[in-house]
């Protein structure tokens, strides 16, 4: 049941038709990790959290930069040094008391993966790197877990969700990560943004849609992203979605599986 203070709290989810009690009482009982606690994890946190999430899991391992500032909106100059998950634990409790945060301060990998994620309901990627990317869609699928996910740019950003472990209306099964990027594209070619830049404001935009995307996922609304990737180009505003479907030949969940568990991370 909601409290008086949440009921008072959540009042602008309660008259919206498609949310109500009900849907208020789903993302209460919600549990959430997200991956990576930098520029998409903080937004994503910051709307997950005041939107009524029950639970949130954060996992990272890094610890807060003057750098970080320009578009990690959750932290403060006076917690440059302090992990990141703890300082992104003691935000959440200042914003919504009512979120039960568990902070993970370690790096994501094979041997952690399935057991830290099987632990939630769904997960939101917005982890920097492809390898981490395609540990965390791998997992998700072995463990049966909604993956949100979301990727920026200079100027750019990508997201979409992925349920490769069901079929669609077709009877085909859904497509995943490895499907939209069958190889590692990390070359001296792809600089990341510590390299190339990136504006703040894109960061947020991303992140605040990933976090809307896991709010309709909780909460069973709308039409999901999965099979289509939404695209967003800051310079030109303007938004596109591309379809995209399963590949018969990925390791994954293509017709000749050979990915049964993460050893292939090892």
């Amino acid at each position: 049941m909601l409290s008086s203070e949440e009921i008072e709290r959540y009042q602008r989810h309660l008259v919206l038709k498609e949310i109500g009690g009900a849907g208020q009482q789903k993302l209460k009982k919600t549990k959430v990790l997200v991956v990576g606690a930098g520029g998409l994890g903080s937004s994503v946190v910051m709307y997950l959290a005041a939107a009524g999430i029950g639970t949130i899991g954060i996992i990272d391992d890094d610890t807060v930069s003057l750098s970080n500032l320009q578009r990690q909106v959750i932290y403060t100059t006076t917690q440059t040094g302090r992990s990141k998950v703890d300082s992104a634990a003691k935000f959440i409790n200042m914003l919504n008391p009512h979120v039960h945060v568990v902070p993970i301060s370690e790096k994501l990998d094979a041997h952690n993966a399935l057991k830290i994620i099987s632990d939630y309901d769904i997960v939101a990627d917005g982890s920097d790197n492809f390898k981490t990317r395609y540990l965390v869609n791998d997992a998700c699928y072995l463990a049966k877990r909604p993956l949100v996910f979301a990727a920026v740019g200079p100027f750019d950003g990508q997201l979409t969700t992925f349920k490769s472990y069901e079929k669609n209306e077709k009877g085909l099964p859904n497509p995943n990560y490895r499907c939209l990027f069958p190889e590692d594209p990390t070359t001296e070619d792809n600089p990341n943004c510590e390299q190339v830049g990136i504006l703040g404001s894109v960061v947020g935009v991303m992140g605040s849609m990933q976090a809307t995307e896991v709010l309709k996922e909780s909460v069973g609304i709308g039409q999901s992203l999965v099979g289509r990737l939404l695209i967003f180009d800051a310079k030109m505003m303007r938004f596109e979605t591309m379809t995209y479907g399963w590949a018969p030949d990925n390791p994954l969940n293509g017709k000749l599986p050979i990915y049964k568990d993460l050893s292939h991370f090892l």
